[in-house]
């Protein structure tokens, strides 16, 4: 008997103990909690033949763009391959391949296609929604969902998921009421859905609330972290939060407990885990030696070049923990992705290059060419992928760089366009406030760097 998946699409190789397990991986995947991988390795001793288990298992090697996930994911492929298989299983496969060869964006197009014609396939559908935030593809983490809704109702197991996945396009396309509704929605229906507490945690960040962002994370945090692999960025969008208000007291509390007490290895963990102490070190407060641990972890992961928005992350341990073979390790695995194919090609060219050296520059102290590698990428840097979010930290750090730069007009210009953003911001009316001191103070008594700041 051919057994088929909640969404009624046949399952090649499946019996009903696989399939059990398949749809339990899947599930926690779609909340990201749990351990979908034991998970999905259960389905596969209940039937090695199981084509889409294989698939689920490739799928959770890639997604986290760690390096060692690679090889593992181009076996799960071959694997599958060797497998009876339907139409829509095929499509899989070859949109794993194509992951596992850097071609992401023609991994997101067919897997596009493939929800097209199949719009009720959950694990397309969040494949494909990690693809598009991969490569900074706004409009699709939008519209890929948009496309599949109809085709589903409140009654069908994981629609709060495609709800959490459109918030989420909607706030990356700025439309933050409707994104905001969709997310609360989706927790409604689900409330251990990671990426629908994320997504409205995004929107609280994108319009400068963070009185409402700690509002929704921080008295429900008992329920999306609990056995949650999203836990660590979800503490970090809290810390945000603070941040913003100028608590770097509990950030660090933060950083020290749940983002980063459990010492993580983990690159999309470690991305947070760089990113906040690049933000605090930015304001001047004194990380102490946290650095140096942080450093430690993104060592094995110095030479893999296989992504550039984790390039940027690992330069900025590397500068914060002053490893200069590091940092030139970033550096050179980097050159030689750029002669090994595939779209990170792309990703390193147009915008990861720059920030990497803008980065090791902002750390010597040239904030001249700091400066001059970020201004020409703010408007493309969407394309190595992340959030808004994630990038803003470029923002951060390039008028960080105007103002010890000694470059009174050029902080003072984007002062006044983060003021017109941000306008209830402490922060943004804090740069006003010193571009506007380094313009009126002779050149000589310029102050161009808080006490505490890179480089100590």
């Amino acid at each position: 008997m051919i057994q088929k998946d909640d969404a009624g699409y046949p399952v090649s190789g499946a019996n009903a103990e696989s399939l059990a397990c398949f749809e339990q991986a899947s599930h926690e995947l779609r909340c990201m909690i749990g351990d979908p991988l034991a998970t999905v390795d259960r389905a596969l001793a209940a039937s090695p033949d199981m084509t889409m288990a294989h698939v689920l298992r490739g799928w959770l090697h890639l997604l986290g763009t760690e390096p060692d996930g690679l090889p593992v994911a181009r076996a799960c492929a071959a694997a599958a391959a060797a497998l009876p298989a339907t139409d829509r299983e095929r499509r899989h496969v070859a949109a794993m391949r194509l992951v596992a060869d850097s071609r992401w964006r023609d991994a997101g197009q067919g897997l596009e296609d493939l929800s097209a014609r199949y719009p009720r396939d959950p694990l397309a559908l969040q494949a494909g929604h990690q693809v598009d935030f991969f490569t900074g593809h706004a409009r699709m983490l939008r519209d890929r969902i948009a496309r599949a809704l109809p085709a589903w109702s409140r009654s069908m197991r994981g629609y709060h998921a495609l709800l959490g996945m459109y918030a989420f396009g909607l706030e990356e396309t700025g439309d933050y009421e409707q994104a905001e509704r969709c997310g609360r929605l989706s927790i409604e229906l689900e409330p251990r859905d990671g990426w629908g507490w994320h997504a409205v945690a995004h929107v609280h960040e994108m319009r400068n609330r963070p009185d409402d962002g700690i509002a929704w994370l921080r008295p429900n945090s008992a329920i999306w972290s609990k056995e949650s692999f999203l836990a660590v960025h979800n503490w970090w969008h809290l810390a945000l939060y603070h941040l913003e208000r100028d608590e770097t007291d509990e950030v660090l509390r933060l950083f020290d407990g749940p983002i980063f007490g459990a010492r993580s290895t983990l690159l999309i963990e470690l991305v947070d885990v760089s990113a906040m102490l690049w933000r605090l070190q930015l304001r001047g407060v004194d990380v102490g030696d946290r650095w140096q641990a942080v450093a430690d972890n993104w060592t094995p992961a110095a030479a893999a070049g296989n992504y550039a928005f984790n390039d940027l992350h690992a330069m900025l341990a590397f500068v914060g923990a002053g490893r200069r073979d590091a940092q030139q390790a970033v550096l050179e695995a980097q050159q030689r992705a750029l002669e090994e194919g595939g779209d990170n090609v792309d990703f390193i060219r147009e915008v990861g290059a720059a920030t990497v050296r803008a980065m090791q520059a902002f750390g010597d102290g040239d904030y001249a060419r700091t400066v001059a590698l970020l201004r020409p990428i703010r408007s493309s840097a969407h394309r190595f992928g992340g959030s808004h979010a994630q990038r803003d930290l470029l923002e951060l750090t390039l008028i960080e760089a105007a103002l010890r730069g000694g470059d009174a007009a050029l902080a003072a210009a984007l002062a006044a366009e983060r003021i017109a953003l941000r306008p209830r911001s402490p922060l943004a009316r804090l740069f006003a406030a010193r571009a506007k001191v380094l313009a009126d103070a002779p050149t000589r008594d310029r102050i161009v760097a808080p006490e505490g700041a890179i480089p100590a």
